[in-house]
């Protein structure tokens, strides 16, 4: 029979795992949110100037890569705190 410091060491890692897995689906959501914007905001912006559309689409691919950045780095630490 286990002990219930035992049951709750086993408890306290799928609690552990649970809010891994919330925290990398919101990492997911809010980087998604935030291309999304990023890129209707060169579309319009290219739309209204199609003369510097190269410009702006080099400004929103160093963007999106800095958001993707700070995901892998967000989603790493939910993998890190989900194997401790």
């Amino acid at each position: 029979m286990e002990s219930s410091i035992e049951v709750a060491k086993q408890a306290a890692v799928q609690w552990g795992y649970l809010a891994a897995g919330f925290g990398a689906g919101l990492v997911i959501l809010g980087a998604a949110y935030g291309i999304g914007k990023l890129a209707a905001a060169a579309m319009e912006a290219s739309g209204r100037q199609p003369e510097v559309a190269g410009q702006v689409r080099t400004s929103m691919l160093i963007a999106a890569a800095l958001i993707e950045g700070a995901t892998f780095f967000a989603l790493a630490i939910c993998i890190i705190l989900a194997t401790k």
